[in-house]
């Protein structure tokens, strides 16, 4: 593959979603979803387009963060990063100084992930194929060649990924068919922000079950009463047939998060999401092992900041539905071998979504995993949430409530350019607009 990196630019893209009440949560209450905005440009003109999700301020620390890591990836030549993608990886959150500021978490992990992004975004590109394709195409050998295995060799060998994968290698063909005809399948998100009103809810009810929908997740936790509420009027709306789920961003401690769920089980639910601390491994451990009886898995993965943490988290029967997030963890690259290793344990993944971009990328990474790995779609959902999608040159396509699969060439991460222009904090048309309305406070610079 012929080619060098040239120039790696960042742009600090804020959409001002806390107007609307678009994404609150428990925790979150008045997030404007944005992202730090990675273009990768090689010496034939390519380029590739990555991002990491944030929701507001701190987008300008993961900008700087990738700045730190320009010239790890500046002159690399496209055939080394491609012809061996596990050892560049581990490279470029191996440097000795900025892993420190990790390692491999946090910030300096966030920033990896847009860059790691846009690079399979160029791959993706340069080989024509949408990245679930190329992913799909690989043999095994040449996708596990692509994973770092240090830290989790005691879960999944690299030969075992290789032997799992051959197993199923039957049938694939018949699979990608399967989803080219139907898409992957999908919950909604989008009814139960704990900002919205009652009226907005059933609005947003009625109108999801309209387009086919029948997995649906509200968010939970700022007090029982109101809770209960807001699961009767959803339920009532979505019938007892179509699934529940709640998520409540980490809201509680250990013990409060059981008896808090154990206020909840009128409503048949499917999973409580994020119920404590996401670094908490033997915390979801017990509280998996109190809702059990219930019937109410644990899911989580959203803000698990590595594939070290999910490798516990299976380890210890922390979580019966895995999440993982196409931005939190280091790109593709590690994402793939959480898919590996959930595999092993029998775990559904069922990918975090929403946000900007998220719902773009992670489709790719689910379509792979029932194509190449899991071959199931028991259990297994993306999250969907409608927000933001026109900002993108390539949008998801939903149809009765699935994904459909993605076909241009890439990782869908590609913004339009007068989103950038509208958008980019805080020179942007839109940001100074509402500067001068009074709607948000103009950033002061630092003397």
């Amino acid at each position: 593959m012929e080619g060098k990196i040239t120039n790696v630019d960042v742009k600090d893209v804020r959409f001002p979603t806390s107007l609307t009440g678009d994404g609150s949560d428990a925790m979150h209450t008045d997030p404007d979803y944005s992202c730090a905005y990675v273009i990768l440009t090689t010496s034939e003109g390519d380029k590739g387009y990555g991002l990491t999700f944030t929701i507001g301020k701190g987008t300008e620390v993961v900008v700087a963060a990738v700045k730190a890591l320009q010239s790890l990836v500046i002159g690399k030549f496209l055939k080394n990063i491609f012809g061996d993608f596990g050892n560049f990886w581990r490279e470029l959150t191996s440097d000795s100084q900025l892993r420190w500021i990790g390692p491999e978490k946090g910030v300096i992990h966030l920033a990896t992930a847009a860059v790691i992004n846009a690079l399979w975004d160029l791959w993706a590109k340069k080989e024509n194929k949408p990245l679930w394709k190329l992913l799909v195409d690989m043999t095994p050998e040449q996708l596990v060649s692509t994973i770092d295995f240090r830290y989790i060799s005691d879960a999944i060998t690299k030969e075992e990924a290789i032997a799992y994968l051959k197993k199923k290698e039957s049938g694939k063909k018949e699979r990608e068919t399967e989803l080219r005809n139907v898409g992957y399948p999908a919950y909604c998100t989008s009814v139960g922000w704990i900002g919205y009103s009652d009226e907005k809810i059933k609005m947003l009810c009625k109108e999801k079950l309209s387009e086919g929908f029948t997995a649906f997740k509200a968010k939970v936790g700022q007090s029982v009463k109101d809770d209960k509420r807001r699961l009767s009027l959803i339920r009532k709306e979505i019938g007892e047939s179509n699934l529940l789920m709640v998520d409540a961003n980490q809201k509680w401690d250990v013990d409060e998060a059981i008896s808090w769920m154990k206020e909840l089980t009128e409503f048949n639910l499917l999973w409580i999401e994020e119920p404590t601390s996401p670094d908490d491994v033997l915390g979801h451990a017990a509280i998996s092992k109190a809702l059990k009886p219930y019937g109410i898995g644990v899911a989580t993965g959203e803000q698990c900041q590595n594939r070290v943490m999910f490798k516990q988290m299976l380890q210890a029967g922390s979580l019966q539905f895995c999440q993982i997030d196409s931005c939190r963890l280091g790109g593709v690259n590690e994402i793939l071998s959480v898919y590996l290793m959930a595999a092993k344990f029998g775990i559904p993944v069922c990918p975090h979504a929403g946000g900007v971009g998220l719902c773009e990328l992670v489709q790719h990474l689910s379509i792979w995993d029932f194509i190449s790995a899991s071959s199931s779609l028991d259990n297994r959902m993306i999250e969907y949430v409608e927000h933001l999608h026109e900002h993108f040159e390539a949008p998801v396509v939903m149809n009765n409530g699935r994904y459909t699969l993605p076909l241009s060439p890439g990782y869908s991460t590609k913004m339009k350019d007068q989103t950038i222009s509208d958008y980019e904090y805080p020179d942007g048309n839109v940001w100074k607009k509402m500067f001068l309305e009074g709607k948000f406070t103009e950033p002061q610079l630092p003397k």
